[in-house]
């Protein structure tokens, strides 16, 4: 086969593995979209974002890198120390991240842009401004083609990605679900949230368990006992959790590496998780604090060497 059919024929393949109008876009939103909500509530990054970055950057979950790998964004061994893949990207045997299994590839995603300081200006701007995420990206060069931010832009536009990043239209309350009060001055309906499936509220200014409590209609012990609460200090940016938490993280949600100033109280509201269980698993008791860099153990007990 001459140098030039080859190229049209893989030219071919890479369109027909995920074109814009097969079905191959279609299964791989539908199998990921509930992470990448997941992701958006934990970290701010839109979920139109992720999902459109994994299609373009894991051909829809059918790429070497990410058949062989588990990466779905083409992230490199930069400051990585787990398992890795080598193959020929810009330069000939490059590094790639590995990955045990795909969602803990979109998690990691998630803390390589939290993570570093050239995509901080994203997280200024709105969940909802694809438009901006997606030149933003390319700006601070996570990849080097110069259509990049098109690309993205192009696929979320197509696939209408970009109503997984309005809250109002993602998560739909069965009748009754939920007894809020439609006439409190504070409408914690529109903002209520889901993380591990679970319905919560990101505390603002102001909010409070006991305006919490009295909109939904829970009784305010139990609405602390959901949180492992026994006082009634808030701080902005928390989550109140309107059920209870599960024993586990959502799956892909294997560990969580800690950061100064984490304690397990805030691990365990990050992913949904009952304080005692997480405690359980890093063999610990209430009160004992995390070291930077500790990995936490979120869905069973950790291994001890």
């Amino acid at each position: 086969m001459s140098k030039i059919y080859a190229i049209l024929f893989l030219t071919f393949i890479c369109v027909n593995i995920c074109g814009a109008t097969n079905d191959s876009r279609k299964a791989f939103i539908k199998k990921y979209k509930s992470i990448a909500i997941q992701e958006m509530d934990r970290t701010g990054i839109p979920a139109s974002i992720k999902l459109a970055q994994g299609i373009l950057e894991s051909g829809c979950g059918k790429s070497q890198l990410a058949v062989n790998a588990n990466n779905h964004f083409g992230i490199k061994c930069h400051n990585w120390n787990g398992a890795s893949f080598i193959m020929d990207d810009d330069s000939r045997n490059e590094c790639f991240r590995k990955y045990r299994n795909p969602e803990e590839s979109w998690v990691d995603h998630s803390e390589f842009l939290t993570s570093r300081s050239r995509y901080a200006p994203l997280f200024k701007l709105s969940k909802t401004d694809y438009k901006g995420w997606a030149k933003g990206l390319k700006k601070a060069g996570y990849a080097t083609a110069p259509d990049y931010a098109q690309k993205l832009i192009k696929i979320i536009e197509e696939e209408e990605l970009y109503q997984f990043d309005k809250p109002g239209k993602r998560h739909r309350q069965s009748p009754g679900e939920l007894n809020y009060k439609l006439g409190d001055t504070k409408n914690y309906q529109s903002r209520v949230v889901y993380i591990n499936n679970i319905p919560c509220i990101k505390v603002q200014e102001g909010d409070t368990f006991e305006g919490i409590s009295q909109y939904f209609g829970i009784p305010l012990k139990r609405l602390l006992a959901y949180n492992d609460k026994n006082e009634l200090s808030t701080r902005n940016g928390m989550h109140i959790f309107l059920k209870k938490k599960k024993n586990k993280a959502p799956k892909g949600y294997t560990f969580h590496k800690c950061k100064p100033g984490d304690t397990m109280y805030m691990i365990s509201q990050i992913y949904g998780i009952k304080l005692a269980k997480l405690l359980q698993y890093n063999y610990m008791e209430n009160g004992d604090k995390p070291q930077p860099g500790e990995m936490i153990s979120l869905r069973g007990a950790a291994q001890l060497y």
